[in-house]
């Protein structure tokens, strides 16, 4: 008879398994990426992966939504908080961008991460390209203006950047969008 575990553990296990993956998805790609990979990476058998998940494009639809939309609201209310506008293009872009750059830009199958977001999940690749457009467009209360920054954005990762370089890049970014402080502008 199957032992029933608490709340708790089955979100731990559940966390667990979303950061084996998505480790796993870095580093060997959506399509090498195996169940094995991720339970052996987890530490579970490949029994509980799917006590927990249906298939391998639940997982990496869960990975997405743990690791990328789970940082929707923070920058949703970064670009509606006090603040200069600086300030909160900024933040929307560290929470939305920066961050999770940070997390992939070493890793091997980094880029294959994005392109298969599209493929497996299109639906909530939309609603994080909608999302970040209502935190820019927000911020610089000017629609078309934040089509062009996050264009600008996208184009600031073709080279792959190490996280620093990134960081430096999006401050010149939105410095060319709304003005930084004068204390802001020497700390940059």
């Amino acid at each position: 008879m199957a032992t029933k575990i608490s709340d708790e553990a089955a979100a731990a296990r559940r966390e667990g398994i979303l950061l084996a993956a998505r480790w796993c998805f870095l580093n060997f790609g959506f399509s090498k990426t195996s169940l094995d990979d991720i339970a052996k990476r987890a530490s579970i058998s490949r029994t509980l992966l799917y006590k927990t998940f249906r298939d391998k494009d639940d997982i990496f639809a869960a990975v997405f939504v743990h690791w990328l939309v789970a940082r929707q609201p923070a920058a949703i209310a970064a670009s509606r908080e006090s603040g200069t506008p600086f300030q909160r293009l900024f933040e929307v872009c560290r929470l939305l961008v920066i961050e999770p750059w940070t997390d992939m830009v070493g890793a091997a199958m980094g880029d294959d991460f994005f392109d298969a977001c599209e493929r497996v999940d299109p639906e909530t690749t939309a609603t994080h390209h909608r999302i970040a457009h209502q935190c820019v467009a927000e911020v610089l209360s000017d629609e078309p203006a934040a089509e062009v920054f996050l264009l600008a954005l996208d184009g600031l990762l073709a080279d792959r950047p190490g996280a620093e370089l990134l960081s430096q890049r999006v401050q010149i970014l939105c410095n060319r969008f709304v003005q930084p402080t004068p204390d802001q502008k020497e700390g940059s």
